[in-house]
């Protein structure tokens, strides 16, 4: 090579010293080269060196990147706190993401508005089973503001959603005492009007959803929705995570049949958007209300 060539040729004149005849002609054929050649030549020579100098020295600091974890799939649950069929999921199905290490595969996303709706002037909510599921829509809001970790707010969640579940919804309070929990944060966020700024946001966030939830309990993995097949939602988070090792309990959900996101033949276990019987329950009382008032100024 040229590297070789040109250290032994400067070898060669620097053993052969007592002639001046031999010194001119190593450099006769060096001087022979083209100029560029010879360039390279000292280039690569010196690249080399510097090369086998740290690899010899610095071999000892040198670490193979690791391996970037694999991403977690993505899970949001769009939900309101007193349509049944929310809160039996969040107590029956959702709360196994935290059996056999599942939730370390997953990144889970709670959103407290659901089916609710916001009235022109962009302030008034009416919650589609009334005024008490504002209220404890307001309080998931805050909890999750209030505690943000996952393990903090999640327990305090399904605390009070194990009391819908037992129609017992106006004991929530009673959860702080369960769960050896400060109220402080909670109660604060809804007494100075935090809370319901929380729930504009989750407004927002549920009327940017594409496509567009159509009812409750809407679920979502990596961005696409399940539909009426929600409850079947661990298999779906198990094939769409691109991990090397899936946990263990993946196994049961992905060796039967393979769910398909079709609309399931039984009586849809959803609340759907539009007027529910607590709006129409509310429209008799205010017009019995009325009513009443009439006649009396009669």
């Amino acid at each position: 090579s040229i590297c070789h060539l040109s250290y032994h040729l400067i070898e060669w004149s620097s053993k052969n010293k007592t002639t001046r005849h031999t010194q001119h002609l190593a450099f006769a054929v060096m001087a022979s080269m083209p100029i560029k050649l010879l360039l390279l030549g000292f280039y690569v020579c010196l690249f080399g060196f510097a090369s086998s100098s740290s690899s010899s020295s610095d071999l000892s600091e040198i670490s193979l990147p690791s391996s970037s974890a694999s991403p977690k799939v993505s899970l949001g649950f769009y939900y309101e706190s007193l349509c049944p069929y929310c809160s039996s999921f969040l107590v029956n199905h959702l709360v196994k993401l935290f059996e056999d290490d599942l939730i370390s595969i997953v990144d889970l996303h709670l959103s407290p508005w659901g089916n609710t709706k916001l009235r022109p002037d962009n302030v008034t909510v009416v919650c589609q089973h009334g005024a008490f599921e504002c209220l404890l829509d307001t309080v998931e809001a805050c909890a999750i503001d209030a505690w943000p970790k996952l393990s903090d707010h999640f327990p305090f969640i399904y605390c009070v959603e194990s009391l819908v579940t037992e129609h017992k919804y106006d004991e929530w309070e009673t959860c702080y005492e369960k769960l050896n929990l400060n109220s402080k944060p909670v109660t604060d966020c809804l007494s100075s009007g935090h809370g319901n700024k929380l729930e504009l946001q989750y407004a927002a966030e549920t009327s940017a959803l594409q496509p567009p939830h159509k009812y409750v309990p809407w679920v979502v993995v990596d961005g696409q929705p399940l539909y009426e097949d929600y409850e079947n939602f661990i298999s779906y988070i198990c094939k769409a995570y691109k991990g090397n090792k899936a946990p263990s309990a993946c196994a049961k959900y992905t060796s039967g049949k393979t769910s398909h996101r079709v609309k399931v033949k039984r009586s849809s276990l959803v609340c759907r958007k539009g007027v529910s019987m607590w709006d129409w329950l509310e429209h008799i009382k205010t017009s019995f209300l009325s009513r009443i008032d009439i006649t009396g100024l009669l």
